[in-house]
């Protein structure tokens, strides 16, 4: 059976229309594609948003508390925080992107203030906007896109891209989760805000991020950037997905014994975290922290504390074992690549914002939850569903006319015998990525050794994946998954050396020869180049402002 033929049964009896038009499709219901959803409304163009999950609630964004990079225009304080992190990244970032994420995360949250978020005020009586709360921050974007007119199709995951006879992309095909039926939007142009990938390891608000903007980026033929930042891990209990890790700030790290770990607390902590794990428990206590602090900490993070609360433990007084949980990409800074202020990949039609788009450009090779990650998303969706609103306009009737093709056969290839089942795939990928000894501290050898297997895997997946009906949402998802393994491992064995967050053991040093990107692509044959940083924003004849 081929790819095409697995649609050709009757999708009319969804609860939503099956097929549409719009002049831009967002794929991704978190902070970047409904900030994207909202700028390309707000720009009067038609829009249709996906989401995998309920937009609103699905996504790590939702699921709790989120730091935001908001600094106000002041020239100290914004050259204090451009640096704060320049080092930690590698010297990758870029001061022109940083700037225009600064002013447009300062105008965003500031829309957002306006629109009603219930900003706090701190000790002075100001209104304190450095942080948001997943439900209400996601609550009230469902709220303004609707308003704006944007069409939302929710439990919905978008499957493949759709394409013109010139390459450029048109629209996309995907299932309805509730009704297992196929629904297709035909647009002018597609912003691609999936999210990461961190191979449903079950951190916290991660299992609906698997990669599966990149696959099918990469199926169109879009780059990839950064995929070697890839191996960020968080601390968490080790009963509990949480990962949340502000508050281990204030934490002792002890052995079982109980005495301390040497290190455990410092900025390299989480490597002597992983170091230990690899041959006995850690425990935590957060003991550091005062009774007025404590009382803070509950209301800026109480989700942080419900399986505490669940357990019966006291965390500031009590020990329990922690864990560390790979969070990938999704707190790293790899993802598509963008070649320009408007958040255009290098194909036409497709643009990409948030963490599924690359953060090297004002992250370098090191970030975390929230914070950067949090205003790149509001930053990155603001301008490509301004700019793809824009590109779309120039195709005029053209876009609703062009015959169009689905891309990707990965999971598609409906094998004559299958014999690979998508679990086989998801747990051989996880054995690769999750250990700390492969990915956290990586090694030519391990490296090495991961990748054959990888691109094996990657082989009987062409091949042999047993698909139906019934489990192409997974399939696919094992798919992006193990794609997103293998760039991010080619990558890591092309950069020998140690820089930002990658780790390599046999090079421990950061190499100033080797201050440059890594792009990465392909698929069947995966391959990585060396690309110089950029020096200033490459400028289109687009001219993408701040919110007003």
């Amino acid at each position: 059976m081929s790819k095409n033929q697995f649609w050709s049964g009757d999708s009319s009896t969804t609860d939503f229309d099956p097929s549409l038009q719009a002049d831009i499709l967002v794929i991704g219901g978190g902070p970047a594609g409904t900030w994207a959803a909202w700028s390309a409304a707000s720009s009067g163009a038609r829009v249709v948003l996906v989401d995998k999950g309920y937009c609103g609630t699905s996504g790590c964004a939702a699921a709790s508390g989120n730091g935001v990079w908001y600094v106000r225009p002041d020239p100290e304080a914004r050259e204090a925080a451009m640096a704060s992190r320049e080092t930690l990244g590698g010297f990758l970032s870029n001061r022109d992107w940083m700037k225009r994420v600064l002013d447009q995360t300062y105008a965003n949250v500031n829309q957002l203030a306006d629109w009603g978020y219930p900003f706090p005020t701190d000790d002075e009586g100001k209104p304190y906007r450095r942080s948001l709360q997943g439900p209400e921050y996601m609550r009230l974007m469902r709220k303004q896109i609707k308003r704006a007119g944007v069409t939302i199709l929710d439990h919905s995951p978008a499957l493949q891209l759709l394409v013109d006879t010139e390459g450029a992309v048109a629209g996309a095909t995907g299932v309805n989760r509730q009704s297992g039926k196929k629904w297709t939007v035909r647009s002018g142009a597609v912003i691609i805000a999936t999210g990461g990938c961190a191979f449903l390891s079950k951190a916290l608000g991660c299992n609906v991020l698997t990669g599966d903007g990149y696959l099918m980026a990469a199926e169109a033929g879009a780059e990839m950037s950064g995929m070697e930042f890839s191996n960020a891990y968080g601390i968490a209990p080790a009963f509990s997905s949480v990962t949340k890790t502000l508050f281990y700030n204030w934490a002792t790290f002890i052995y079982e014994d109980g005495t301390p770990i040497p290190g455990a607390g410092s900025q390299r902590g989480r490597s002597v975290i992983a170091q230990t794990l690899l041959t006995q428990p850690v425990y935590a206590i957060l003991d550091k922290a005062t009774e007025e602090m404590q009382g803070h900490m509950r209301k800026a993070q109480p989700n942080f504390f419900l399986p505490f609360d669940r357990a019966g433990i006291d965390p500031f007084t009590q020990r329990f074992p922690v864990t560390l949980i790979l969070e990938g990409t999704v707190r790293g800074t790899g993802g598509i690549r963008i070649v320009d202020s408007t958040c255009a990949t290098s194909v036409k039609g497709l643009y990409a914002a948030g963490d599924a788009a690359t953060r090297e450009l004002i992250c370098g090779g090191f970030t975390g939850g929230g914070s950067h990650n949090a205003a790149w998303a509001l930053s990155s969706g603001y301008w490509a569903g301004q700019s793809a609103a824009f590109y779309a306009r120039q195709l005029g009737e053209k876009a609703t006319v062009r015959h169009t093709e689905a891309l990707g056969e990965a999971g598609f290839n409906f094998a004559t015998h299958p014999t690979l089942k998508a679990e086989q795939v998801i747990k051989a990928t996880q054995a690769e990525v999750f250990p700390y000894d492969r990915n956290y501290f990586r090694t030519e050898k391990g490296l090495t050794e991961s990748l054959h297997k990888l691109n094996d895997l990657w082989k009987e997946v062409r091949t042999s994946l047993a698909v139906d009906e019934s489990n192409i949402v997974q399939a696919r998802e094992a798919a992006a998954m193990l794609a997103t393994a293998r760039w991010m491992y080619s990558s890591a064995l092309e950069r020998k050396e140690t820089r930002g967050m990658h780790r390599h053991l046999d090079y421990p040093q950061q190499d100033a020869d080797q201050q440059h990107y890594l792009i990465s692509g392909g698929l069947d044959k995966v391959w990585v180049k060396a690309q110089p940083l950029n020096t200033t924003v490459a400028e289109t004849k687009v001219k993408v402002g701040v919110a007003a």
